[in-house]
């Protein structure tokens, strides 16, 4: 993902890695227009297209269901290499750090409801996954002036899971693997939960060290004041 502060990412004027596959004037310059970026928005781009594939022919044609999953497993690939590129070389930018998680969380969400619209997937199922993902996206924008809560091994296999079952119900399962994709999409649920309280706790606890570190540094500029004066 590209939801990094600049600091973090090399952004204080340190210089990016060398030797990687970006060319010299790319990873010198994070302008709009850089790789991370364009797969981002190639990833937001393919959420109409999967809807689209998704519902043609009434939504359940074997073939057309293959096309959205083939569109469905691009973006979700994408992902996985955007913000390591952002991060590797130094390529992120505003637009990348409000993008990203809002592509995330569109194709996601595109997929949980259409297949939702379809009777594949039960409504609850749907509105945990996307009350939980939503959440988390506003409470990053609450805790990104003090901090960014960085990925935990949980939370990636809460994605993989995600994806894995998702990907499973947009395809024509039956038989023993439309049985299966049941469980792994159970697993992906208890993951969401737990990740999910797990990082509202990061996201105070970071918050409140912000707010505290902020307080002490006015008081330390306030006394200073005092003494010049």
């Amino acid at each position: 993902m590209t939801g990094v502060p600049a600091s973090a990412a090399g952004g204080s004027g340190a210089k990016p890695v060398r030797g990687g596959k970006l060319g010299t004037a790319a990873v010198n310059q994070a302008s709009l227009w850089n790789i991370a970026n364009i797969l981002t928005m190639v990833r937001l781009l393919l959420v109409p297209g999967f809807v689209l594939l998704l519902f043609h022919n009434g939504g359940y044609d074997p073939a057309w269901r293959s096309f959205a999953w083939a569109a469905f497993a691009i973006a979700m690939i994408t992902d996985l290499f955007d913000g390591h590129l952002a991060r590797t070389y130094n390529l992120v930018t505003d637009f990348g750090k409000i993008a990203d998680p809002i592509a995330d969380k569109a194709i996601m969400g595109a997929a949980l409801v259409s297949l939702s619209i379809l009777g594949d997937l039960p409504w609850w199922i749907t509105g945990v996954i996307i009350a939980r993902e939503l959440g988390i996206t506003l409470m990053r924008f609450w805790v990104i002036r003090h901090a960014v809560i960085p990925a935990s091994r949980g939370g990636k296999l809460k994605t993989l899971a995600q994806g894995t079952a998702v990907g499973m119900y947009v395809l024509a399962l039956t038989g023993p693997l439309a049985t299966l994709r049941f469980w792994v999409m159970m697993v992906a649920v208890v993951l969401t939960v737990v990740t999910g309280l797990d990082y509202v706790r990061q996201a105070v606890v970071l918050r409140r060290k912000g707010l505290a570190a902020e307080r002490a540094a006015a008081a330390e500029r306030a006394a200073e004041a005092a003494e010049e004066a």
